[in-house]
């Protein structure tokens, strides 16, 4: 999926509006920033192309067709 600007600028906004609510000291904002950062860029798909050079034990060789797969 790809990285949606509008849902990270809502996580970061209601962190905010929280805050307003609830002061939090800077360490545990800090916290909570890097939590909502590091959600929203593990929504990510990461896509590679066809043709990427690879070493098999058969020989070298590339991929035939594009990858896809997500950040952990």
């Amino acid at each position: 999926m790809p990285l949606v600007e509008t849902k990270l600028a809502k996580n970061l906004e209601s962190l905010f509006t929280s805050m307003k609510d609830k002061p939090m000291s800077e360490s545990e904002y800090a916290g909570e920033l890097a939590k909502i950062i590091n959600s929203h860029i593990l929504t990510a798909t990461v896509t590679v192309n066809a043709g990427i050079a690879v070493g098999t034990p058969a020989g070298p060789g590339s991929t035939s067709a594009p990858g896809t797969g997500s950040l952990s």
